[in-house]
């Protein structure tokens, strides 16, 4: 491996530190985020040696090109972020969206919601407690800062848009919708103050 990175020019080493220390941070890289988009084509030329560098630390890199999405996966605990009961139905919320406006979209669309819309469907999942704004924009704000959404706008408006990224499924990887209700309706009801989410 060392080899390897000695091969490469001094700006590719500083890049593969760059995207190795994105991964560890922040555990997903989007193809289709802006900022993402020359990390994920990086990984992908040198995967071996970013294999063999996050095998030493006991990681593995999840590459999907097909959804062109990345997770950092590893020990339970090193790969977990542990979200706010809020914070975890939100995120439900946007893997629900991704899910139903998959089915309109075609196969080269992004998949974009409104603030709006997870208001509504938060408002049709009958929660007890009211979501509040300021819970809403930084769970978002969150949820960007882990390549899981891109929001094109200000997100404290209800008709800001929101892409959500395809990482949201490896984030959430049920394919069983019925089983993110339930999740969603067990934190709402007075579950668990914090969920983990890989």
């Amino acid at each position: 491996m060392l080899e390897n990175l000695e091969k490469m020019t001094t700006t590719q080493q500083n890049l593969f530190r760059d995207v190795a220390n994105r991964l560890l941070s922040y555990n997903f890289l989007a193809k289709d985020k802006k900022d993402n988009k020359e990390a994920y084509y990086f990984l992908m030329s040198y995967k071996d040696i970013f294999d063999e560098f996050f095998k030493i630390l006991g990681l593995e890199i999840n590459l999907d090109q097909q959804k062109g999405a990345v997770m950092l996966s590893g020990s339970k605990e090193a790969a977990t972020l542990h979200l706010k009961r809020d914070e975890s139905v939100i995120l439900l919320i946007l893997r629900l969206l991704y899910h139903e406006k998959l089915k309109e979209a075609s196969l080269n669309d992004n998949i974009v919601c409104q603030v709006s819309d997870i208001h509504e469907k938060y408002d049709y999942l009958e929660i007890k407690r009211k979501l509040n704004k300021t819970d809403l924009v930084s769970a978002l704000r969150l949820f960007r800062r882990y390549n899981l959404i891109e929001a094109t706008g200000d997100l404290t408006t209800s008709a800001c848009r929101i892409v959500i990224l395809p990482t949201i499924l490896m984030a959430i990887p049920s394919e069983d919708i019925n089983t993110i209700y339930q999740t969603i309706l067990r934190i709402s009801d007075g579950g668990e103050d914090n969920e983990k989410a890989n």
